[in-house]
Order: C-alpha cells, then structure tokens, then sequence
C-alpha cells in the first residue's frame, strides 16, 4: 500500500483529457475534496444544458462540484476558502486569479500538454505536430502571474511518428499525464522535489489558440508542412480546403489523414483521381494522396467513397490558396 503524506485537493478541469488526471488523483492516497469546472452550457439543437466531461465524472464519484461564473467572485472564493485545500491541481481550464492559485499551502499545480518552456498556450498539442516536431511531452509546474511560465516541477518526453496526429498525441499525453500528476503530487507532499525556473536562452515557439482561418491548408507549401499540418489539426478542428470544378462550384473538404507521394507528382493546386479511385493534390513541392476527407454536409470517409459518388464531369478539381 502506497504510503506518505495525504493531501486535501481541489481538482479544476473541464474536457475529457483532465478527467484522466482526476481519476487517478481520485485512485491515488490523496484525498480530492472538491472538483471546480465550467457552468453548464447549452448545447446541440435543442439547446439543453450540457456538463463537461469532468463535472460528469465528478458526479459518478460523488465528489463536490463547484462551477463558478467568475473565479474572482466573492462567493467562489468564500467556499475555496472554506474547503481549506492543502493543493489545487489544474488541468485544461481557465486562466486562474492570483487569489486562487495563491490560495492553498503547497500551491497550485497546472499539467501542460508540452515540454515548456516551449509551446506555451491554448494548443500545445497541435502546434508542436504542425512545427513538424519529432518529440513533445507534458510539464507539470507551480502556476504564477505569467501564463505557463512557473516553476517546472516534473516533465516527460513522447515521440511523435508519421503515424501520429493530434488526436494518438493527446491521448497519449492524456494518459501519461495522469500518471506525472500523482507523481508530482506525491513528491510536492513528501517534500521530495526541487522546482526549477524555465530556461528562456533559446527561440521559443507558442501555441496560440486555433480558429476557423488558422485551419486552411497553404497549398504553396510543401508536402511535408501541409502533411503536418493536416496531422496537428485531425481530428478536431479539421484542415479544410475548397474544391474548385471548372464551372466555378466549390465544395468545402476538410482532409484528416493524407500520405507523402512520392510516385506521383501534381503540379500544385490541381486535383487529381485516377481509375483506382486514388486522390492526389499538388503541394508547393511534392504531393499528398488523400485518404480520409469530409465533405460538407456529408460524414466522414475514405477519399476513394467520395470519389465514387462523384459525378466523372464533376472531377477537374483544383483547390483554393
């Protein structure tokens, strides 16, 4: 039976990657006392409300919920107080007041979805697949005034393949995260760990948050960047693109899996489909075969159903800059 000290912790998420965490804190020695998340939103057409994944599992488990409107409120912090936390552990939520994570004796730890200090931000995972990056890993780290910035107490590599695209590397740092979180935890309780400043001595590349126009594909790349970047986007939010046929009709696609060509080479911007039913685009230099697509309006498949059910005079294709 693991032993050492036992903290009170105030847990603080909101999407299915910090449920992992929080279900481990919860199997762990320590003792998770309340769980803070976003208030319910309305959701889908009917527009019934809607809880986040960690306030679902926080309910299973009957832990305390708390789902403050403002972190700054008088009444929030009342109740933080009244629990009288030793530690917070937050993982994927909001930017936290300085009353907040000052709040409990051993402080407030955050776990970040990369090797800080690189890729600090909202998008860790998918802007170290699109930078091309051969590793990325989690950070666990005392949260202070700056954003991402505080003192790192643990970190761990992960690989990152061809194979791999934003979604394989957020389960991965989902599930390896969960498991430095009780570590870190367990060292911050035993008081057997030395946190250390971030090295800022190098170029430092961030991770802003992603919209709609961060999404489409620069066809003036090269294979290698667009096939990263369709990677860092797959499968949420989508890398989209417009297929142009000669009659001016655009059809809006967004693409979730593609391979480098090297075989066959497309001048750039231009579609191609051949008699197996094989989808090639033109890079800047080189070619990507398309393999998995969305068309708008319609559900996600391969690239030779959708070429199936497309009309032969439809198919001279060449798609948006």
């Amino acid at each position: 039976m693991e032993t050492g000290k036992s903290l009170n912790i105030v847990f603080m998420g909101t999407p299915e990657f910090a449920v992992a965490t929080l279900d481990a804190l919860v199997k762990s020695r320590h003792k998770v006392i309340a769980v803070v998340t976003v208030p319910d939103k309305p959701a889908s057409r009917g527009l019934q409300l809607q809880s986040s994944a960690v306030k679902e599992y926080a309910q299973t488990h009957n832990l305390k919920v708390l789902q403050p409107e403002k972190l700054k409120s008088e009444e929030f912090i009342s109740e933080l107080k009244a629990l009288k936390p030793d530690l917070q552990v937050v993982v994927a939520f909001r930017m936290l007041p300085e009353v907040v994570w000052k709040l409990p004796e051993y402080g407030t730890i955050n776990l970040h979805g990369s090797l800080l200090p690189q890729y600090r931000g909202a998008a860790p995972i998918n802007w170290a697949i699109i930078n091309g990056e051969k590793e990325t890993g989690i950070t666990t780290f005392f949260i202070s005034h700056e954003i991402d910035t505080g003192d790192i107490l643990m970190q761990e590599k992960v690989p990152v393949t061809d194979d791999d695209d934003a979604g394989t590397i957020h389960d991965k740092l989902m599930v390896n995260g969960a498991k430095l979180i009780v570590e870190t935890v367990n060292a911050v309780a035993d008081k057997k760990i030395k946190p250390f400043k971030q090295l800022q001595n190098h170029e430092l590349k961030s991770a802003p948050k992603i919209f709609r126009n961060t999404c489409k594909i620069n066809w003036n790349l090269s294979s290698n960047d667009v096939f990263n970047f369709i990677k860092g986007l797959s499968p949420y939010p989508g890398a989209w693109t417009e297929l142009i046929n000669t009659d001016g009709k655009k059809t809006l696609l967004k693409i979730f899996k593609c391979t480098k060509q090297d075989i066959v080479q497309i001048e750039k911007g231009k579609v191609s489909a051949n008699e197996k039913n094989q989808m090639f685009i033109g890079c800047g230099n080189g070619t990507l075969e398309i393999l998995e697509l969305q068309a708008e309006g319609r559900k996600k498949m391969n690239a030779a159903d959708f070429l199936r059910g497309t009309h032969s005079e439809d198919k001279n294709w060449i798609v948006s800059f």
